[in-house]
């Protein structure tokens, strides 16, 4: 019943944020907005000014007369908005037998119509980063105490700077460092305009890096070079039927070392495993205070059935913010988690991870809602900020059905100054439809055999 309860008050906020960004950039247009629902399929209930409060569906041959219908659906796995004039998760095209009206979507210019189709994005990312500024100010950001590094970009200015997995910084131009915060500060921020002197600990000695200014700032135009050290990964799951379970993995266990290798970090796991396919090689694992010694062979496909993720053990403290620089880590925030994303997309599509970790259904986030709102109303915003963040990225990708379909569709028709037929956009969301149930249906097959 928990699960119940917070995967509809999570999914709740999200489609009602993100649909109300397409009703109000509508509204803000001039459009008319026939339905705006919470859910797909059948009217369960609703209200509008013409009819007041009903239950079931509406006629067949209603008119709003240009009052939105705000309705509650039957299958709570989502939501839409309802402008005249436009090809939609509805598949109403009647509109198309008549001249286009003022107040239809089809009506209007290519700007307003790119600004309707984004605005449920800007909104999900809107929410994301008031939710980071939140916490942020009010309860200060968690900082980790540790100033090691685990690994270098893997580009040319980063590896030239000279930092290898495991150096400890201990100081910046003079200044020592105690926490992962002040490396970046004092070695991109206060350190701007200058060559920066980094002192560290390599192999129990101490040594000094000089690093050019502007190398610094080549190396970190993808963001900071360098990602801290914060011990070993932790294993989440164990699927059934693995070869992880053949070899007594259990979810709480840390992954000291693989194949002789010291684990370092998080992606460091995927890269030996993928690369013994079929070998049997020793697998060392940290158990509460006991040191675990097992071995494990890779499928085929270079998998051996574990989630895992990073996850500091050490000391943890809380550093507060004013309103300004609040904000500023917030978009701080929401580019590492949107990177962390992307990279999590291509480890998919590579092979490097495998489908059913990466992405969950309706159970796995009702499963992870619960679960954050047990620890606190904190760790529930910070779920919810990045569930809003990764439907934001999922979005604006460029398939059909999707706002990212839409937007490219409108652009295309705005560079060739043509609509396409409607024929060929409910072809187009036809198969789009079909494809996000087929792949949602698996979802939910996958979140179902991992319980």
């Amino acid at each position: 019943m928990d699960y119940i309860i917070y995967f509809v008050i999570t999914i709740g906020i999200l489609v009602f944020v993100h649909e109300f960004g397409h009703f109000a950039a509508a509204k803000l247009s001039k459009m008319r907005v026939d339905v705006f629902a919470i859910g797909f399929g059948k009217r369960l209930f609703g209200w509008n000014k013409l009819t007041g409060f009903t239950f079931s569906d509406l006629p067949k041959d209603f008119d709003g007369q240009g009052n939105t219908d705000y309705r509650l659906s039957l299958l709570p796995l989502g939501g839409y908005v309802k402008i005249a004039g436009m090809v939609d998760e509805s598949f109403d095209t009647k509109f198309s037998e008549t001249e286009p009206k003022p107040y239809e979507f089809r009506a209007k210019k290519t700007i307003p119509k790119l600004f309707v189709i984004t605005a449920g994005v800007l909104m999900n990312l809107i929410l994301t980063l008031l939710i980071f500024w939140a916490i942020n100010f009010f309860q200060g950001k968690q900082v980790i105490t540790t100033t090691t590094v685990s690994k270098v970009a893997a580009n040319p200015n980063a590896e030239m700077t000279g930092f290898k997995p495991l150096d400890k910084i201990i100081s910046i131009n003079g200044k020592k460092v105690s926490d992962w915060e002040q490396v970046g500060e004092k070695l991109l921020i206060e350190n701007s305009l200058s060559d920066a002197k980094v002192t560290i600990l390599r192999n129990g000695s101490e040594q000094t890096l000089t690093i050019q200014r502007k190398m610094l700032t080549a190396a970190s135009q993808k963001g900071f070079f360098l990602q801290p050290y914060i011990g070993p990964p932790h294993v989440m799951e164990v699927l059934k039927n693995s070869p992880a379970e053949s070899a007594g993995f259990k979810a709480g266990d840390y992954l000291l070392s693989i194949n002789h290798i010291v684990i370092i970090d998080d992606e460091q796991v995927n890269e030996i495993v993928s690369a013994n396919k079929g070998k049997t090689f020793p697998v060392t694992l940290l158990r509460g205070k006991d040191t675990v010694q097992t071995s494990v062979t890779p499928r085929p496909d270079g998998k051996i059935g574990i989630g895992h993720a990073p996850d500091f053990t050490g000391k943890v403290e809380f550093r507060t913010y004013n309103l300004f620089s609040s904000l500023t880590h917030a978009f701080v925030d929401a580019a590492q988690f949107t990177e962390v994303t992307f990279s999590m997309l291509k480890n998919v599509v590579t092979g490097k991870i495998e489908f059913k970790q990466a992405f969950g259904g309706p159970v796995k986030i009702a499963q992870y809602a619960a679960k954050s709102a047990d620890q606190g109303i904190v760790p529930f915003l910070l779920f919810l900020a990045m569930l809003s963040l990764t439907l934001a990225i999922i979005n604006i990708l460029p398939l059909p059905v999707l706002d990212g379909g839409h937007f490219v569709i409108i652009l295309l028709e705005g560079i060739f100054k043509r609509e396409l037929p409607i024929k060929i956009k409910i072809a187009i969301q036809n198969t789009g439809f079909v494809l996000i149930l087929l792949l949602m249906a698996f979802i939910i097959y996958n979140d179902i055999i991992s319980l």
